[in-house]
């Protein structure tokens, strides 16, 4: 099994995915493919995202029983906490009245 969230990325790139997973949700593609199929839609998402970016969560063999990917820089950031892979939410920066 696998989830895929895209951000910004191009329509085409959606579109060539479809092929293989379905989108529930506006940029969220999910499904059951082979590892090296998998792994070859990860290489075709890193090549054609332009300034976009994509988080890909995927079955590993650890504690977790899951690994993430992330290619570009997205909203949330997948950080390593002591061997679990966890997200940050960036804070909004507070505006400043007068600036």
């Amino acid at each position: 099994m696998m989830v895929l969230r895209l951000e910004r990325v191009p329509a085409t790139l959606r579109g060539e995915l479809t092929r293989w997973l379905l989108e529930p949700a506006t940029g969220v593609f999910v499904g059951s493919v082979s590892a090296l199929v998998r792994d070859q839609l990860w290489e075709m998402v890193g090549k054609q995202r332009k300034a976009g970016a994509a988080i890909l969560v995927c079955n590993a063999d650890n504690e977790q029983g899951f690994e993430l990917r992330v290619s570009g820089s997205p909203a949330r950031n997948v950080v390593d906490f002591e061997g679990l892979a966890l997200i940050r939410t960036p804070h909004p920066v507070p505006k400043v009245e007068g600036t």
